[in-house]
């Protein structure tokens, strides 16, 4: 298949806020970066990877655009790869995130760790496990 775009502009994930200014809080504490603020449209970078939050008012030709309460459990989630995902876990307890699947070193080879954005929408943060990248 002959490619549309770069790979960083395919397959970006939109997520829907009810309040963009602490989602965005959220998302630079965590190290994402600004990229664009269309004030209820938002473009964040993850290494040149983008990650599009929205408030329901962003979405102009939708009437009566109501977010659903927040599972309890993330019915989707965004994994972020970092060389040292225990630097991450400490900084998630710094912010208080809300924890949905604590640190741990799993059988797909990663050890990672999941956590809730304000909305629900989960964020999973992971590193390769050393025995997996060099074998």
């Amino acid at each position: 298949m002959t490619r549309y775009v770069d790979s960083t502009d395919q397959l970006v994930t939109e997520i829907v806020v009810r309040d963009i200014r602490s989602s965005v809080a959220f998302y630079r504490r965590l190290g994402f970066e600004l990229l664009r603020d269309g004030g209820d449209f938002v473009e964040l970078t993850w290494e040149e990877h983008r990650l599009f939050l929205a408030e329901p008012s962003a979405f102009r030709d939708v009437e009566h655009a109501v977010l659903p309460v927040s599972p309890v459990f993330p019915l989707a989630n965004v994994r972020v790869m970092v060389p040292d995902v225990d630097r991450y876990w400490g900084l998630i307890h710094e912010i208080g995130a809300e924890i949905v699947v604590p640190i741990g070193d799993r059988y797909y080879g990663l050890r990672d760790f999941t956590i809730r954005n304000p909305d629900g929408f989960g964020v999973r943060f992971a590193s390769v496990l050393h025995d997996r990248r060099d074998a």
